[in-house]
């Protein structure tokens, strides 16, 4: 089980008092209109899915309520760093603990 801290209540918790809500820092298309079915799927459903860190967007759904990313392994499912929603992107390099 992973154990998640929230960055607005400071509590590390179960994962099970989150909602995992896909990739982080997911660019949104500038005119929406504009995209095709194929374009759609694309930005609806192909994420990239890396072995090592990676960014994720979650909810505290059991807690505050709201959204934050975090820095998470995929190799050993580790959350190793949770921000503030609307940070920016952070540099995955200071985090790179070799293991993946």
């Amino acid at each position: 089980m992973l154990l998640i801290r929230c960055p607005y209540c400071n509590d590390e918790l179960p994962e099970l008092e989150y909602s995992y809500a896909g990739e982080a820092h997911v660019d949104r298309p500038p005119d929406p209109a504009s995209l095709d079915d194929e374009a759609w799927r694309d930005f609806l459903f192909v994420r990239r899915n890396p072995r090592g860190l990676h960014l994720e967007r979650w909810r505290h759904a059991f807690g505050c309520g709201r959204f934050f990313n975090a820095v998470r392994d995929t190799a050993t499912d580790e959350v190793i760093h949770t921000y503030h929603a609307g940070e920016p992107r952070p540099d995955l390099e200071k985090f790179d603990r070799g293991a993946s």
